[in-house]
């Protein structure tokens, strides 16, 4: 199908990362004009009224689980890509933890077609480092980098790269292709059998405790191999303070490191474990409220480069069980940039345009997506992508899992009040949503790619 945009439409007193109002023309694939409030007026325009809305560059999410190939229960690319539109994403990184894993050329390149034939957000798979997820002999990189798919974030997320002969070599073979090795930094033999955050509340449950060094001596290890072999290390989900503190020394010492916040880590803490809710088992564990005041300071001084959902879905056979047999993980497409309202923004930490480089820009420089006809996390400026994400900030909303676009409903903030609603989004000038719903008649009006 035709990548050209059939709809102009003209974004009626919009507010640029929450700035002066004015109307945003978004013309074929690309921002055409940006003028004063009414000034904007092409024939046959379709006019959204957008006063009192933040507009911001689309959102790109570095680390999302769709599950398909194989657990096509949980969630599709399809129904997965859906709830990212409907976030207000516009980009996604597509983790490699299926089955098959997406260790090859072929399986990150059917990840990304059935991305585009979905066609509601850019799906780009993230490379395996090792086969299987084994951790004992590399993936193929190069191939996967040379794919269609043009794969540069590698990561066994789910599992760690322990062994620090593979991560070393991880490290110097995606130099050559300017990649960058997403590290979940989990020591395994300080977490066997560990189910929640290890302090006071773990003790007190008798849940074996996983402890923060486990995570913090992953980090201080790869940061140190990041340094020596001179190539990029991406720190998946980072939890803890000791984390915040290992990746500012490292930024500090000029090591080319960066890390994310996902936004449960940002409000969650242990404390919620008491009800033995499997809902809020999830991996790295919810910490204390120590670590959600660091990793909010680290997030508002630049020491966390960006928020990413870690969108991880599950049937409900998974989930619905007792805690010690429930998977980890939470979904979040639908939730992220709501609680990053409440976490950052009313709370004064950051304004709107420190989020637009935290849920856009940033992730995707570091996803290396932030170039080329199909760039995300431009600025909102004449010429560039329109990539657009408008969002009402006075919006309160109480979240049902059960009424998410996403397959599944594991959701940390069931029945709780967010603030802020994704009013519409469109990828490159076409409306994946509007009206906060999406847009159903997507492929009519030339969505898929």
């Amino acid at each position: 199908m035709s990548s050209a945009a059939t709809t102009t439409y003209v974004l009626r007193g919009a507010r640029p990362l929450g700035g002066e109002p004015v109307d945003l023309v978004l013309s074929g694939s690309v921002i055409a004009e940006v003028a004063a409030v009414g000034a904007a007026s092409p024939v046959d325009a379709v006019v959204v009224d957008a006063t009192g809305l933040v507009a911001l560059p689309g959102l790109v999410d570095l680390h999302t689980h769709l599950r398909e190939p194989g657990r096509e229960d949980a969630e599709t690319i399809e129904s997965g890509t859906r709830a990212a539109a409907a976030g207000g994403f516009t980009a996604v990184h597509a983790m490699a933890n299926t089955t098959p894993v997406a260790d090859t050329a072929g399986v990150v390149e059917q990840v990304w077609r059935l991305g585009r034939d979905a066609g509601w957000v850019d799906v780009h798979p993230v490379g395996a480092v090792s086969v299987g997820l084994a951790g004992r002999q590399l993936a193929e990189l190069g191939a996967m980098a040379d794919s269609a798919a043009r794969v540069r974030v590698f990561s066994d997320d789910g599992r760690c790269v322990d062994d620090p002969i593979l991560m070393r070599r991880a490290l110097e073979y995606v130099k050559a292709f300017d990649g960058v090795v997403a590290q979940h930094a989990q020591e395994p033999r300080l977490t066997e059998g560990a189910q929640m955050n290890e302090g006071v509340v773990s003790a007190e449950l008798g849940l074996a405790g996983w402890p923060a060094v486990a995570e913090e001596a992953i980090i201080a290890r790869d940061v140190l191999l990041a340094e020596h072999v001179g190539s990029r290390l991406h720190v998946c989900h980072l939890s803890t303070a000791g984390s915040v503190e290992i990746v500012r020394w490292a930024k500090g010492r000029g090591i080319d490191v960066t890390a994310e916040v996902t936004p449960h880590h940002l409000i969650l803490t242990d404390e919620l474990a008491r009800g033995y809710d499997p809902t809020f088992k999830v991996n790295p564990p919810l910490r204390t409220a120590a670590d959600v005041e660091a990793v909010r300071e680290g997030l508002a001084d630049g020491t966390i480069d960006i928020v990413a959902t870690d969108h991880a879905p599950h049937a409900r056979e998974d989930k619905d069980c007792e805690w010690a047999a429930a998977a980890f993980g939470m979904t979040g497409l639908e939730t992220a940039l709501s609680v990053v309202q409440q976490t950052m923004v009313d709370t004064g930490r950051m304004t709107w345009a420190d989020v637009a480089r935290v849920l856009s820009a940033a992730p995707a420089r570091i996803g290396r997506i932030d170039t080329g006809e199909r760039a995300q996390g431009r600025p909102l400026e004449v010429g560039e992508p329109a990539n657009v994400t408008l969002v009402d900030p006075a919006a309160r909303r109480v979240v049902d899992g059960a009424g998410q676009v996403t397959a599944s409903t594991n959701t940390p903030f069931q029945g709780h009040e967010l603030p802020g609603a994704v009013v519409a989004t469109f990828l490159r000038g076409r409306a994946t949503v509007l009206d906060g719903a999406p847009v159903e008649a997507a492929e009519a009006q030339g969505v898929r790619a």
